[in-house]
């Protein structure tokens, strides 16, 4: 969890929010994670990119990693495929 403290300079007063990924926002962190470490490339920039929303489940990502698999290669496919289904379930 997640604990946003905000200052609201109309009533001189500190708020304290807690906030928790939403699983869209989970997955969007792991996707984050799985394709940097394919790929040995930092993910801290990639984290940095996120930009979060509030929603009823919790916060999202707006713009949220897209991953491109090649469909020339069927072997790969396969291996795309079960990583997705694992994903998803």
């Amino acid at each position: 969890m997640l604990t946003i403290s905000c200052y609201n300079k109309l009533t001189n007063k500190h708020k304290e929010d807690n906030m928790q990924l939403s699983p869209q926002a989970l997955g969007a962190v792991m996707m984050a994670l799985q394709n940097s470490l394919m790929n040995q490339t930092d993910i801290v920039p990639v984290l940095q990119g996120f930009k979060f929303m509030d929603s009823p489940d919790g916060l999202i990502v707006a713009n949220s990693p897209v991953v491109e698999v090649d469909t020339q290669n069927e072997d790969d496919t396969a291996d795309a495929t079960s990583v997705f289904q694992e994903f998803t379930e």
